[in-house]
């Protein structure tokens, strides 16, 4: 059972978002701040992740080991992520221990001492992630692509840094970009689960007024980009060719996102789908073959994403932009629209049955949008998406000034490529 769910705002910005599943017996806890990679200067690229690293290396009161034992010593876990425009620290454990997550996330957001010591020691761990990214070429083609959907701009350079930017994040800077950004308006706590509001509400209105009010920072917005499409080939001698086709669409805020999420389930979301269906159970041209989508606040884009035997990448193109084609030629049928739909719903519904997700679903809500759109909202505005409306997006979207195509392989040519995607 889910009740609704309680926002609280304290008077210097910070704000509390709760969904009580009184039937569960985990609580998750969320520490979420409006601000990720999209928000740090090319100087400064990687800031916001390595700050997420050096907020586990210890505070005045707990050490790191201290950190993680007082999360893992009583069942739970504790994690966290940074995206283009959010940083989440997060803990998940039985409801009994609530204000144990709440106290530790909020000592280590607070009270994290970063130490000269620990900065050198997780600069060495930083490099071995970039190092293990770059030996992902699944993973490394995808931050090819993002660099040519979103050229010279914050959204087109790789969340965890560069070699050539790790050594210029230094204490001094770390701890002036969060004094800028990790502000009061920025930060949102969210708890799911096995909770009682006013408990929640007591606790945090303890430590609320050690969060820095100031105005929330801003960022850099999306525009003047070049037509594509541009096919940019990294040349690896590989097994696989790994492609990643980008197409830029819309923000979050734009209402023609709900006819794409219904169309990204249709064209390569899940195994039914189209791309899925024609690559790879027909042709056997692929093992894996999935489209994605990614919404941010002034723009957005879907991923159509591959890993085949190098000489069948022209036949893999040329289904793949039929498919798009046909998207734009003909509206999906009843039955597919139906399938969809119920896809969407069903996913939703499954999803928020978790109490991590609960709370996943209140920060990315509350810092992407500023309020809370209810599920059934949600679930009504994708269940009125007509296919004339899927078919409309595809026109306005599957063009060849929005495609970008990004590949690592042992190709010597791509013309072929950049052929077939001219096509569209």
């Amino acid at each position: 059972m889910r009740l609704a769910p309680v926002i609280h705002r304290f008077p210097n910005g910070l704000t509390l978002a709760i969904a009580p599943m009184p039937d569960m017996a985990s609580v998750s806890v969320g520490l979420w701040v409006g601000v990720g990679g999209r928000h740090e200067s090319a100087a400064l690229n990687g800031v916001s992740h390595f700050i997420e690293h050096m907020l586990f290396k210890g505070t005045r009161r707990r050490s790191a080991r201290d950190i993680s034992e007082a999360i893992e010593g009583v069942g739970g876990y504790l994690n966290a992520f940074t995206s283009e425009e959010t940083t989440c620290f997060y803990a998940k454990a039985p409801r009994r221990h609530l204000i144990t997550m709440l106290d530790v996330l909020v000592d280590l957001f607070l009270n994290s001492i970063f130490a000269p010591r620990d900065l050198a020691t997780e600069r060495e761990v930083i490099r071995e992630e970039l190092a293990m990214y770059r030996d992902q070429p699944h993973h490394h083609v995808e931050e090819l692509l993002n660099a040519l959907q979103w050229p010279d701009h914050p959204l087109g350079r790789p969340l965890t840094g560069t070699e050539a930017t790790l050594p210029r994040l230094t204490r001094e800077r770390l701890l002036a970009f969060r004094r800028q950004h990790h502000v009061a308006p920025a930060i949102v706590i969210a708890v799911a689960g096995g909770c009682e509001p006013g408990e929640c509400r007591r606790a945090v209105t303890r430590w609320a007024k050690h969060f820095q009010p100031a105005p929330r920072p801003g960022f850099e917005p999306v525009r003047h980009l070049p037509d594509g499409p541009v096919v940019k080939l990294e040349r690896r001698r590989i097994e696989q060719t790994q492609l990643a086709l980008g197409v830029r669409t819309c923000s979050r805020h734009d209402p023609r996102r709900y006819a794409l999420r219904l169309l990204n389930v249709l064209l390569g979301e899940n195994a039914s789908s189209r791309l899925f269906q024609t690559l790879r159970e027909e042709r056997g041209i692929t093992y894996h073959v999935a489209s994605s989508l990614s919404f941010f606040q002034d723009a957005g884009d879907l991923v159509i994403a591959a890993g085949l035997e190098p000489g069948r990448l022209e036949a893999a193109l040329k289904l793949i932009v039929a498919e798009l084609r046909r998207f734009k030629a003909r509206a999906p049928g009843p039955a597919e629209m139906r399938r969809a739909r119920e896809y969407v719903a069903g996913q939703m519904d499954l999803s928020l049955e978790n109490s991590e997700n609960q709370m996943m679903w209140l920060g990315e809500q509350w810092l992407g949008y500023g309020r809370l759109f209810p599920p059934d909202a949600i679930q009504r505005e994708l269940l009125r998406v007509t296919a004339a409306e899927v078919r409309a997006a595809a026109a306005d979207f599957f063009r060849p000034e929005r495609i970008n195509l990004a590949l690592v392989g042992p190709h010597r040519d791509i013309t072929g490529a950049r052929r077939i995607l001219a096509r569209l």
